[in-house]
C-alpha cells in the first residue's frame, strides 16, 4: 500500500494514480527493476505499455491526439510513476516533457503534426541536448554551431550529459546560430539521430542507470530548415518558457521518490528487531521516520501549489525554483535517513535502498543546479 495522500485529488486523479500503479506493478515488478538497474537497460516494455495505455498523451493538445491534461494532473501522474521507480519516470519525462515538451511549446503546426502523434503512440522517443563540456549552468556559453546552407542547416560541436540520447529517435538540440550575440544568438533544432555525422556515446554514472546520460558529437550534421524550432536566434527565450515546467516535473519526480523510500524503509523497520522489539519502537528511529514524512509532505505541498499556479495561468518563477530545491534536497536527506535506518542491509546491493540513494543524488545537480535555483530566487527577491 502506497503512502501518497489522496487529500485534494479529484476522483479522476485518484483513479489515474491507482490505474498507473497497477499497470507498472504488472510490467515492472521489483525484480525486473533490479535487473534493469544492474544491466543499465532502458525499460522498453514498460515504456511501450505506458504508450499503449495512452499515458504519453497527457500533456499534449487534443488537436494532435493529446489529453490536454492540467499541470496538476501531470504532476500527480509523474509523482506516481516516480513512486514506482525513478527509472520509468525518467524514461517518460525525457521524451514527453523535455524533447516533446519543447516541440509542444514552440514548434509550429507542421512540426507538431509530424512529431506529437508519433510521441503519443510510442513510435518515437526524443531527448533534449543542451549541456556542453564548457557550458553547464552558463547555458548561453554553448559552442555547438549551426550554419545555414541554402534550405539546410549544418551542425558542428558536442554535447554532454544528454539523458536518453542512446534510445532517442530525435534530439532537440540547442545551438549557436549567431556566436557574437551571446544568449540572443541561440536556436534549437530537431535532429534525427540516424543522421550521418552524429555520434552518441553512453556514459557510466552513479544512478539513474537505465536512462543514462550520453555524449553527443556533431560533425557536419545536416538538418532541414523545416526542423528549426521557433524563430532563428530566439532559442534563449524559448528555453526560458520551458523552465517552469521542467522544475515542476523534477520536483514531482522527487516527491514520488521521497514517499517510495519512506514506505520501503518503514516496511523494513517494522520487521527488523533489536533488543527484542521492532526498531521503530526506538525513538531515534521513529523520529527519523517522522522527519522523513515531514520532508516528503513539505516537498509535495509546494509542488502541488506550483502546479495549481501554472493551471491558473501564472508564471511562478520563484515558486518553481523553490519547489525544485525543496523536493530534490529533501529527497537526498530522506535517502540518507533511510540508509542509516536500514544500516548494513541498506548498503547491500540486494536491497533497493542503495538504488534509491544513488538515483536521487542527481536531483540537486540536474535541470539547473540548486545553486542556480537559489540565484533565481534571490533575483526575484530583488537582490
Amino acid at each position: 500500500m502506497h503512502g501518497m495522500p489522496d487529500y485534494g485529488l479529484t476522483d479522476e486523479q485518484k483513479m489515474m494514480r491507482e490505474s498507473v500503479l497497477g499497470l507498472l506493478q504488472r510490467v515492472l515488478p521489483d525484480e525486473k527493476v533490479q535487473q534493469l538497474d544492474e544491466a543499465g537497460e532502458f525499460p522498453h516494455e514498460a515504456y511501450r505499455t505506458l504508450a499503449a495505455e495512452g499515458w504519453m498523451a497527457l500533456p499534449f493538445e487534443e488537436k494532435y491526439g493529446g489529453m490536454n491534461a492540467s499541470y496538476a494532473d501531470l504532476a500527480i501522474f509523474i509523482e506516481t510513476i516516480a513512486y514506482h521507480w525513478s527509472g520509468i519516470s525518467s524514461a517518460y519525462l525525457t521524451t514527453v516533457t523535455l524533447g516533446g515538451g519543447h516541440i509542444k511549446l514552440y514548434g509550429n503546426d507542421e512540426q507538431k503534426v509530424e512529431f506529437i502523434p508519433r510521441i503519443i503512440s510510442g513510435e518515437i522517443k526524443t531527448a533534449f541536448s543542451l549541456t556542453e563540456p564548457g557550458a553547464g549552468s552558463d547555458a548561453a556559453a554553448i559552442q555547438t554551431r549551426a550554419e545555414r546552407r541554402g534550405n539546410e542547416w549544418v551542425i558542428n560541436g558536442s554535447k554532454v550529459y544528454t539523458t536518453g540520447a542512446h534510445v532517442a529517435d530525435y534530439l532537440v538540440v540547442a545551438t549557436k546560430t549567431d556566436p557574437s550575440a551571446g544568449h540572443r544568438g541561440m536556436t534549437q533544432f530537431i535532429v534525427d539521430t540516424k543522421q550521418e555525422g552524429l555520434t552518441i556515446r553512453p556514459l557510466r554514472q552513479l544512478g539513474r542507470r537505465s536512462v543514462h546520460t550520453n555524449e553527443v558529437f556533431f560533425q557536419d550534421v545536416v538538418v532541414p530548415a523545416r526542423h528549426m524550432l521557433g524563430e532563428e536566434n530566439k532559442g534563449w527565450h524559448n528555453l526560458m518558457l520551458g523552465l517552469n515546467l521542467e522544475r515542476l516535473i523534477i520536483a514531482a519526480t522527487h516527491c514520488g521518490n521521497c514517499q517510495r523510500i519512506i514506505d520501503y524503509v518503514k516496511g523494513y523497520a517494522l520487521e527488523r528487531k533489536q533488543f527484542g522489539q521492532p526498531i521503530t519502537k526506538f525513538q531515534a528511529i521513529a523520529h527519523k521516520m517522522a522527519d522523513m514524512q515531514i520532508m516528503a509532505e513539505q516537498a509535495r505541498l509546494i509542488t502541488y501549489k506550483v502546479a495549481q499556479m501554472m493551471d491558473d495561468g501564472l508564471r511562478p518563477v520563484q515558486e518553481t525554483a523553490m519547489a525544485k530545491v525543496i523536493a530534490t534536497e529533501n529527497n537526498v536527506r530522506i535517502a540518507d535517513h533511510g540508509m542509516q535506518i536500514m544500516g548494513g542491509a541498506g548498503y547491500m546491493m540486494d536491497h533497493a535502498m542503495q538504488m534509491h540513494y544513488r538515483d536521487c543524488r542527481i536531483g540537486p545537480i540536474g535541470g539547473g543546479s540548486n545553486e542556480i535555483q537559489r540565484t533565481v530566487i534571490a533575483k526575484t527577491m530583488g537582490l
